[in-house]
């Protein structure tokens, strides 16, 4: 099973549309949830984004809801989670 985690901040419908993409899908996934803006000041030096969510599958991130929704689309979601 692959390892899924989605950094997710509220309010954010784009978190809200891919926790549901994932949860219709049957993919277990760990939200981790940024409260502080200290938290995803963190998070940005981390991966260079700051827009949310962030979704990481298998240690890489694939990026944000519009990708996650992209892989599913062309089938690639998948592939990835079933590495």
């Amino acid at each position: 099973m692959s390892e899924v985690i989605v950094y997710t901040k509220k309010p954010c419908p784009y978190c809200e549309n891919a926790k549901t993409l994932l949860k219709n899908k049957g993919v277990a996934f760990e939200e981790k949830l940024m409260r502080t803006p200290e938290e995803m000041i963190d998070l940005k030096k981390k991966t260079g984004w700051m827009t949310f969510p962030q979704i990481f599958i298998n240690g890489k991130m694939i990026g944000g809801f519009d990708d996650l929704s992209s892989l599913e689309e062309s089938g690639e979601l998948d592939k990835l989670l079933d590495q």
